[in-house]
């Protein structure tokens, strides 16, 4: 021990003498030659030493300004500025030439520049409301998919500032609205998504900070998962530390990484975080300090939320809120309850030693350092003269192009969009919803389209004994109605303001009659529509969003905006149409009789007898199926019922669970798409695609061992037994019966779970068995839960999007697609299975894999849902050497290559399935006897299979629910071999 002590002491005379002597050398080098000081540096400690203790500390408090509350304000604020020399305010309401002169004025009385910020998330608009347009709100902007459009946005706003002498604005909002419910953020969020947050947010950042006023982000760590108003009382979000970090730190920590000047902390209480009561981040020390600028990097401006509101006051007042803000680690204290006595308050903190009087100073002189960057040091009066105009110049052009980049159509199930614009034999008519007649400018918009529209108006004061008598009013003289929802509250109370009759006309406008909504306002309150079969959110309440829904409705301009919250099941994140204009119907497929096909009518008219077989002895309650021969239909028919109590027929319209069907007609396609644009090479890895891959024993998957289910994963993975109590229930932690902010993700009826779950389900593959890729043949769903993520990685786009916008609707196939609720009727479903181990419920139009379930019904592996007209158009295009109707979708030569046989330990083609290649000598061929070696296609676990001979131009499609009710210890479809009997009979009936 002694010894470890002289060691130290000896470092340390070491260090002491080396230290003297540098010091001896540093002096020696000053007095021969000083180094020079910036010319920051030296106005910001010029005008340091020109103030005394407390007006240093002035610096750090920022006062509000309005031009509209008279003398007695101007007065204050005067006071404020001339004797407790604060060193900022904050603009209000006022007019411009009145508040560009008060600020004038206010700049002339201060011995210091003042910093001059306001609140303008939408620009000046928002503030100067009786002379200025105001931008949209950041919801609408959350619909543009172009960054680039926000950019600019941002960047008008900064220059607004800048006419205006502001140098300081509190935007964008940050906060990930997560919370449909949320009082305060809501529309002021660009939307629920992290990375569609971050992302257009870093966008108006950069576009504000280039137009030289810095920007702030707000209200960290995330005020968007709440329903209390800190203005009115403290919110309290109850996360982990760990479900805080992967969704509402993201944004911030993003905009911090990209370069933004201030950060505004919020007023909320996170135990998560800091578990002392009464304690809003705004000054807790754990999130200024430890978690805002020591773990998370951020070395900017800090500002405190207004400390006026009540999430603050309630428990600090007269100056004790500021020190407490200026204790956390904030450098800017807004708004406190009085200037002098917050000055007080930390002066005498310092005097006590609470703080030290050197921080203090450090964080004067970041702000007077901030003045100078912002061009504080080089004032200028502001010139009144044109003002207005100059703040207005830019405003209507860029609402104009966001209106017409974010009207989003949800859906068109009725196709009634687009409406046509000759007068013809169909009368249409409009009615404006919430509004009370006069002058409007959508019904306007909609005749400058159609002269011949009648109008309506149901205002709020009727009643909802007047609702069917208009109804049926319009139902008898109008082949079409436009409903308009207009007038509404942005706010989530009362249900936005919109009464039950209003809601009430039109739910029963859409149900008896062809009916295109469109909502002018918060789109959350598209919740109380959302059987609508076709229906238009558009934001926002003016005569430019009137006029671009306008040109939407009737084909003039196509929809570009996506929805940027989840309003309801049917209507989620994401979703919204890419076009409304008239599109051919390819989907009906050319009827023929067999005989012109070459084929037996008589001997095809055997699989009439199959299929009643197959439902008499219980392999299943019913079927579809369909033939197509040299690109004709030559059978097509609909067998049985939905289940076995025999009330709802199987129809040609009726939609079933594709199952593994999905490996091919969603992931296989893209895949092969994304390989003839040059996005994706074979011989590349999973690594290569996936970087939450990297660093495990899957990285270096060959993306073709994976096609050919010879990656070596392991076959399945029960993800759900890990998420059940001992008595089966499922974790209350994890899952919720009603959709909320934390469960956001349909399972089933009645059965939402936490999105944050797929992180461990990757993980859970990623940590499975692996045996080395090529030794052995494994079918395996996780092969292609890795290629449909693939797909997305590429892409940019979830694989339903991709799937849908790519083949699906250029395609004309109106039932294919993933979570078939959000865009087809519950009757039009076929059900599954009663399902006992998990979901516990019968599962009709949830998709009937478990693991595909749980990561909301869309994967690579399942989730697809279709019925058997469709599925014919989509194989039929396959056939056609990937083209149909004259358009293109796939190369020929890709088709071959995937269809092949390429391996030498299995049957698989790449993605296909194929005949056994022993076929002619089995007991039991697959998929039948007669196939030729060139047929692929796939089967699906539900009872389902499609096939493609190209030696005799040949699909065959078979759908059935075999697994209802009981589940897949029905094995009487397989032992009958009905698939393989009914395509066998396709071969025999060739002459």
């Amino acid at each position: 021990m002694m010894k470890h002590f002289l060691v130290a002491l000896l470092t340390g005379l070491t260090f002491t003498a080396n230290a003297q002597t540098a010091s001896t050398q540093l002096k020696s080098r000053t007095t021969q030659e000083k180094p020079r000081q910036s010319k920051a540096d030296h106005w910001v400690d010029s005008v340091f030493n020109s103030l005394s203790h407390e007006e240093r500390i002035a610096q750090l408090i920022m006062i509000r300004m309005h031009s509209n509350l008279g003398q007695d304000h101007i007065n204050s604020v005067l006071n404020d500025v001339r004797v407790n020399k604060i060193g900022g305010m904050v603009t209000f309401q006022g007019g411009p030439v009145r508040q560009a002169m008060l600020i004038n004025r206010y700049q002339a009385a201060s011995k210091t520049p003042l910093l001059i910020a306001t609140d303008g998330e939408w620009g000046l608009g928002m503030r100067f409301v009786d002379s200025v347009i105001a931008f949209p709100r950041n919801l609408m902007l959350g619909a543009v998919q172009d960054s680039a459009l926000i950019y600019e946005v941002g960047k008008a706003i900064g220059e607004q500032c800048k006419r205006m002498g502001i140098q300081y604005n509190f935007a964008p909002v940050l906060d990930v609205n997560n919370n449909p419910n949320n009082p305060v953020i809501n529309d002021r969020s660009f939307g629920e998504d992290k990375y569609q947050v971050a992302r257009l947010g870093i966008a108006m950042i950069k576009g504000m900070q280039d137009a030289g006023v810095m920007a702030c982000a707000k209200h960290f760590p995330g005020h968007g998962d709440t329903d209390v108003d800190s203005h009115y009382d403290l919110p309290s979000i109850n996360k982990t530390l760990s479900q805080l970090d992967s969704l509402e730190l993201y944004p911030f920590q993003r905009a911090i990484d990209a370069g933004v000047g201030s950060v505004m902390i919020g007023h909320l209480y996170l135990p998560a975080i800091d578990k002392k009561a009464n304690t809003p981040s705004s000054i807790s020390y754990k999130t200024v300090t430890d978690l805002l600028q020591k773990r998370m990097g951020f070395d900017g401006l800090i500002v405190t939320d207004a400390l006026e509101m009540k999430g603050i006051s309630k428990y600090y007042d007269h100056g004790q809120e500021s020190l407490q803000s200026l204790l956390a680690g904030n450098d800017l204290m807004e708004l406190p309850s009085t200037a002098k006595g917050s000055i007080a308050a930390i002066a005498a903190a310092i005097k006590k030693g609470t703080i030290s009087r050197a921080e203090v100073y450090r964080r004067v002189k970041k702000v007077l350092r901030a003045k100078y960057d912002l061009g504080l040091a080089e004032l200028q009066p502001i010139d009144p003269a044109n003002i207005t105009e100059d703040l207005n110049a830019a405003v209507l052009p860029l609402r104009r192009r966001i209106s017409e980049e974010a009207i989003t159509v949800l859906r068109n199930d009725n196709h009634l969009l687009p409406l046509p614009v000759t007068i013809g034999n169909k009368k249409l008519a409009i009615v404006a919803v919430g509004v009370d007649g006069g002058n409007n400018t959508f019904i306007d918009a909609v005749r400058s389209h159609r002269a011949d529209v009648d109008a309506y108006v149901f205002s709020p004061r009727q009643s909802e004994a007047q609702v069917n008598a208009m109804v049926k009013r319009l139902k008898a003289q109008y082949d079409a109605v436009i409903i308009a929802v207009q007038n509404y509250s942005r706010r989530p109370a009362n249900n936005y303001g919109i009464n039950a009759a209003e809601r009430l006309i039109v739910n029963q406008l859409q149900e008896e009659m062809p009916a295109a909504t469109v909502t002018f306002g918060n789109p959350y309150a598209i919740r109380y529509f959302c059987d609508a079969p076709t229906i238009i959110a558009a934001y926002e309440d003016d005569s430019l969003t009137h006029k671009a829904a306008a040109d939407v409705i009737f084909g003039k301009l196509d929809p570009k905006g996506k929805l940027p919250v989840t309003v309801c099941a049917n209507f989620k994140f994401g979703a919204g149409l890419a076009s409304v204009k008239p599109v051919e119907r390819p989907s009906q497929l050319e009827a023929a009789s067999p005989e012109s096909v070459g084929m037996n009518g008589n001997v095809l008219n055997r699989i009439d007898s199959l299929a009643y077989d197959m439902i008499q002895k219980g392999a299943a309650p019913g079927c579809q199926v369909l033939a197509m021969k040299d690109g004709k239909m030559v059978y097509r028919k609909s067998f049985g019922f939905y289940d076995y109590s025999q009330k709802e027929p199987v129809t040609d319209s009726s939609v079933y669970d594709l199952a593994s069907v999905t490996k091919i007609c969603a992931t296989t396609l893209s895949v092969m798409r994304l390989y003839d644009e040059g996005k994706l090479s074979l011989d590349s890895t999973l690594g290569t695609y996936l970087p939450w891959v990297r660093g495990s024993d899957k990285e270096k998957l060959v993306i073709r061992d994976v096609l050919m289910h010879q990656a070596g994963l392991v076959a399945y993975i029960p993800f759900y037994r890990g998420t059940l109590y001992d008595n089966g229930w499922p974790d209350t932690l994890l899952f919720a019966a009603h959709l909320d902010s934390i469960h956001s993700l349909r399972v089933a009826e009645n059965l939402y779970m936490t999105p944050q779950y797929n992180d461990t389900m990757f993980q859970i593959i990623l940590d499975s068995k692996l045996i080395p890729a090529g030794s052995r043949y494994i079918y395996s769903d996780n092969d292609f839960i890795f290629l449909g993520k693939i797909v997305e990685s590429i892409t940019g786009k979830r694989l339903d999007h991709y799937v849908r916008e790519t083949f699906y609707e250029p395609l004309g196939l109106r039932t294919m697609g993933f979570e078939p609720r959000s865009h087809l009727p519950l009757s039009q479903l076929v059900p599954t299975e009663f399902e006992n181990n998990f979901r516990v419920q019968l599962i009709r139009g949830d998709v009937h894999d478990p693991g595909a379930a749980m990561f909301g019904g869309i994967a690579g592996h399942a989730g697809l849902f279709s019925n058997a007209t469709d599925l014919g158009v989509l194989m039929q295009m396959l056939l056609n050497g990937g083209t149909y109707n004259g358009k293109s979708y796939i190369h020929p030569e890709t088709i071959q290559m995937f269809s092949a046989y390429h391996s030498n330990i299995s049957r698989r083609g790449l993605g296909f399935d194929k005949p056994e290649k022993d076929n002619a000598s089995r007991d039991e061929p697959y998929p039948c006897k007669s196939a030729s070696p060139l047929t692929y296609g796939h089967t699906g676990f539900t009872g389902t299979c499609v096939w493609i001979d190209p030696q005799y131009k040949l699909a065959f499609i078979f759908l059935s629910n075999r697994v209802c009710p009981n589940g897949g210890a029905n094995t009487k479809l397989y032992s009958l071999n009905v698939r393989s009997n009914i395509m066998e009979t396709l071969y025999d009936a060739m002459q």
